[in-house]
């Protein structure tokens, strides 16, 4: 990476400072915001197909990665809280080309993601509502669904903001209901699953596949500073948001997977309908319980949606920050005039949302291929900035002391290189382990669509830099 910070070489003010944006996000916001982009109830049963060493898997990253990552990025949201959050970041430690690349994965991986989300939706919806509904079908509500949230996303975050806050209430209430459940169905049939010493201790093998979902699931507390421009207090607020978010998360997510696994069979645990069926299982085929499963269902369908509302209003604000910084198209820097929200960046996902349904939809035989096609390809470009946010941390406290950091992560410089080398390991080995599981054969049938995928967003994007930065007349 280039040394020299292009931002410290040429300064750039922030293009839109002083546009006029509303701050509407205090603390409670900000904690359910990040509560709800963090905790993801569509991938949990992929996580809990790892089988009882997942909650070991999950205690060895929450200390490892989940904790130190929180801490680094509560001291740069509280030190640098401008809008697009993470591209800023970047851009000051390692200049605007590195920022580019980062804001471009960052936004473009919600319109890749969103797909899987949805189509995860209708599967959950077929099961529920319509056992009968074809792919096609499930295609078209993915479509639908993709441009709802687009419009969620245009209306002003004062409204938006309310689709987070609710899913965030919802999410730890189906995740305290399923560990809860759990328990109680242990106490009166036993587990599923042996729940020993051997089966939690961690298996270099085939729950490898698995793994990076966990990871996964753990990113995002960044997000909230997309907004950074729009908090009411971001130095006292970002640091509490995610220390209050951060346990709140660690205790759902343990508590949930458990739940799963007390009630399911490992082999039985499936990545689409696990959900719904560990709730069946608890509560029994009686009216009550029938009810419960499926108020259940519809909450967590609602969660889906506020998932993808939640990511793409941080992403969109990512990008629209990057364009007007001349980053990134201009295009994804156009701003609607009433709302100030980045209208020209949820269009633009839109489209490439509804497009990547087509395509992949041509491929999958099934809703579960489907899904974990594009959740693995989606994921492995999500993933990317994150080699550079844990540098970026320590670079901003070497190249730029002098900014205060109302939150300040303490320890030595070697210590603080660790932490962020420890993390960047642990992103390694979920892009890696999306496409390969150790000790297996790759199997290209599935690999191959999703490195290609990747391959070829990385090239548009990095087209898209390069071009940007001539017209700006910079130099590598």
């Amino acid at each position: 990476m280039n040394a020299n910070s292009a931002s410290a070489a040429k300064p750039t003010p922030h293009a839109q400072e002083g546009r006029g944006f509303k701050r509407v996000l205090g603390l409670l916001d900000m904690t359910l915001f990040t509560v709800c982009a963090i905790l993801v109830i569509d991938t949990l049963a992929a996580s809990a197909a790892i089988g009882p060493s997942a909650m070991t898997w999950w205690l060895i990253t929450l200390v490892l990665f989940f904790i130190p990552y929180a801490l680094m990025t509560a001291e740069l949201g509280a030190a640098y809280p401008r809008e697009g959050g993470i591209q800023g970041w970047i851009r000051k430690a390692y200049g605007d080309r590195w920022a580019a690349r980062a804001t471009w994965c960052y936004w473009i991986n919600v319109a890749l993601w969103m797909p899987s989300v949805y189509i995860l939706f209708a599967g959950m919806f077929a099961q529920m509502f319509w056992p009968e509904m074809g792919l096609g079908a499930k295609i078209a509500m993915a479509v639908v669904l993709s441009w709802l949230t687009v419009g969620f996303g245009i209306l002003s975050l004062e409204v938006s903001k309310w689709i987070p806050n609710i899913g965030a209430v919802i999410k730890a209430a189906i995740m305290l209901l399923i560990g809860g459940g759990g328990i109680y169905y242990v106490t009166q049939n036993g587990t599923a699953n042996e729940f020993t010493v051997a089966t939690l201790t961690p298996q270099l093998g085939a729950s490898l596949a698995f793994l990076p979902v966990i990871v996964y699931n753990y990113l995002g507390f960044e997000l909230m500073s997309g907004a950074g421009e729009e908090m009411k207090n971001p130095a006292r607020d970002v640091p509490r948001a995610v220390i209050i978010s951060g346990v709140s998360i660690a205790a759902f997510y343990l508590l949930a997977t458990f739940g799963i696994l007390a009630v399911l069979p490992q082999a039985d645990i499936g990545l689409v309908e696990g959900l719904l069926d560990t709730v069946a299982k608890i509560f029994g085929d009686s009216a009550a319980g029938k009810a419960l499963v499926t108020a259940v269902g519809i909450g967590a369908l609602y969660t889906f949606f506020a998932n993808m509302v939640t990511w793409s209003l941080g992403a969109n604000r990512t990008a629209q920050a990057a364009a007007a910084d001349g980053e990134l198209p201009a295009f994804l820097g156009v701003l609607h005039k009433r709302h100030k929200t980045p209208v020209g960046a949820f269009l633009a996902m839109g489209v490439v949302g509804t497009a990547v349904i087509f395509g992949y939809g041509f491929l999958a035989q099934s809703t579960e291929d489907l899904f974990w096609s594009l959740f693995a390809f989606s994921s492995i470009i999500f993933l990317l900035p994150y080699l550079l946010l844990f540098p970026t941390f320590v670079r901003l406290r070497r190249i730029d002391p002098g900014t205060p950091r109302p939150y300040r992560l303490g320890g030595p410089t070697a210590w603080l290189w660790l932490l962020a080398t420890v993390c960047v390991l642990f992103i390694l080995q979920a892009i890696v382990f999306f496409v390969w599981v150790p000790g297996e054969p790759i199997d290209w049938t599935a690999a191959g669509p999703i490195i290609i995928g990747v391959v070829v967003t990385l090239a548009l994007g990095e087209v898209l830099v390069q071009r940007h930065h001539r017209r700006r007349g910079q130099t590598p």
